[in-house]
Order: structure tokens, then C-alpha cells, then sequence
């Protein structure tokens, strides 16, 4: 199904239809403020491994992140963060940006790399952050890859479409994607180091 959704003011019907479709273990593509996004409700662990083959990895390898609605959903999945992470998260989200914190035990096992690690995003998007609010914890993300050389990220919904509506439940058409990932940030310790240079321009908010 492809969902036309306004990213201004979201049809309530149709973020039902897409909450529906997560509750059911359905795969959703979506809009972020950055690139198009796969991903399903956490909790739903066969659904994980469906996109993990999707992509063509092995789950306990990927780097799946978490797409939450605001930092509240934080203490649910991380480990205690300092002062500092909070204020520079609070500076940064919503916005381009993957922060990688401590896991705590709430995560999913299927998320829980040797690292004990887990990716927390808050997109500077209307429409996934409506759609997390509804369902009432986060969902997982991981970009959507085009194989073409010039360009690494489609970002016509339309497209997406053709490539991917036989295998994923929903494509939600919120208008034109970016062709630039989100910055992960790797926050153990209290480091901050840029672990992939995306949209996000960290320096902005040290």
C-alpha cells in the first residue's frame, strides 16, 4: 500500500491504518528529515529479522536504531546518561542526528549487540513522530540503500514503491526524502565522536 500522509497536519485515519499495520508485525517505509526509513514495531521480533533479511544481514549485526517520539522514551532503553549527553541531545532533537548510548536490559535481546549499544533518533518529522506517539514506544529504523552508484539513498516515495511495495505492508508518501543520512554520534563516555558525517553538523550544538 502506498499512504499519501501531509506531514503539516497527518490524516488521523491513516496514522491508524499505519499503527494497525505495526501492531500486526507489518513493515512500514517512512519519511524522517533525512533519508527514508524501514522499520517495524521493536517489540515485534520476527519482524526484525524479516527486514534484517530484507537487507541482507544478520540481525545481531545490523545497527538498528530506535525512532523515538521525545527524550522521555530514553531512561525506557538507555542506561543512565550524564548532563552533558542530555543537554547536547536536548540542544540537537529533533533533528538529523543518531546518538549511540548504553543499553539497558528493556532493550530488546534481539537488539542487543556484544556492544550493548542502541541507536536513539528523534526525526525533526511530523509524521513518524505522530506515528511513535501513537503507538506509545518507539520503532525501529534502518535507511533505505539504492543500489545505484551515483546516488546512495532514493528519495522519490514513488520509487520506493516500485522497488519495495511487494515487500513491505506500508510505503507512507510524505513528499520528497533527503539524500543525506542522519550524523551518528557515539555517546559512551562522554566522547562524542562522529562515528558516520551525515545531515547533522554536531559542532553546531557542543
Amino acid at each position: 500500500m502506498l499512504l499519501k500522509i501531509y506531514p503539516e497536519n497527518p490524516n488521523p485515519r491513516d496514522v491508524k491504518t499505519v499503527i494497525e499495520c505495526l501492531q500486526d508485525g507489518g513493515i512500514i517505509i517512512y519519511p524522517t528529515d533525512t533519508v527514508y526509513g524501514m522499520g517495524c514495531d521493536i517489540f515485534k521480533n520476527k519482524t526484525v529479522e524479516r527486514i534484517a533479511d530484507i537487507k541482507g544481514i544478520k540481525v545481531e549485526k545490523a545497527n538498528f536504531s530506535f525512532v523515538c517520539y521525545d527524550l522521555s522514551h530514553l531512561s525506557d532503553f538507555t542506561k543512565p546518561i550524564s548532563n552533558s549527553t542530555y543537554k547536547l541531545m536536548k540542544r540537537a532533537l529533533p533533528g538529523p542526528f543518531t546518538f549511540i548510548l548504553d543499553a539497558n536490559n528493556n532493550v530488546p535481546k534481539l537488539f542487543q549487540s556484544k556492544k550493548k549499544t542502541v541507536g536513539i533518533r528523534i526525526p525533526d518529522n511530523n509524521i513518524t513522530r505522530v506515528i511513535v506517539q501513537e503507538l506509545g514506544h518507539p520503532i525501529m529504523t534502518t535507511s533505505i540503500h539504492d543500489e545505484d552508484d551515483m546516488i546512495e539513498y532514493t528519495t522519490d516515495p514513488e520509487l520506493i514503491y516500485e522497488k519495495y511495495g511487494s515487500i513491505v505492508d506500508i510505503v507512507i508518501d510524505g513528499g520528497y526524502g533527503d539524500n543525506d543520512p542522519s550524523t551518528v554520534v557515539n555517546c559512551i563516555n562522554d566522547e562524542f565522536n562522529v562515528l558516520r558525517q551525515g545531515k547533522g553538523i554536531l559542532e553546531d550544538y557542543l
